[in-house]
């Protein structure tokens, strides 16, 4: 069966049929055609899949498309503006954060919920961040180190990390 969602993807307005038992991360990728939430494990073991569902991150292989009714989704795509990469992006590229860029996508919407939450976090506090969030070729000192560097960007320029 399939009921009309409303929902604000990536700060647009939808309204679109959806099965009653379609995963988010298939909804964004098959029918929107956001491919930055991959397909990992398709467990919630990965956190390749991470979204912010309200400015929180989610895993959109164990969410419901219909759970996110009325609410706002943003994909990795959202954080670009005009052709430039956000905070989180650029460091990523620039600190080396990024090695095959299959976990980039969720490392950073998880990253990106943490900043916005805490603009200055602890690398503890960013390890925690991250905890639910696989790669499988770094041992995470620059994924680390990419953060760190996106956060004192941000305080920098005195604006927060979607600015």
């Amino acid at each position: 069966m399939k009921t009309v969602i409303p929902m604000r993807i990536n700060g647009q307005e939808r309204s679109d049929a959806i099965a009653d038992n379609l995963l988010l991360v298939d909804y964004l990728r098959e029918t929107l055609n956001l491919t930055g939430a991959k397909q990992g494990c398709d467990g919630g073991e990965c956190g390749a899949c991470t979204v912010l569902v309200d400015g929180t991150p989610r895993l959109a292989c164990l969410t419901l498309a219909a759970s996110v009714a009325g609410r706002h989704v943003e994909t990795y795509e959202s954080l670009a503006r005009n052709g430039r990469l956000s905070a989180l992006q650029h460091a990523f590229n620039e600190k080396l954060g990024t090695q095959c860029g299959y976990c980039t996508p969720g490392m950073i919407m998880a990253a990106e919920g943490l900043l916005r939450a805490n603009g200055n976090p602890s690398k503890d506090e960013i390890r925690a961040a991250l905890a639910g969030n696989l790669c499988r070729c770094t041992g995470y000192v620059k994924i680390i180190e990419s953060v760190q560097a996106a956060a004192r960007a941000c305080a920098d320029r005195g604006a927060g990390v979607s600015a």
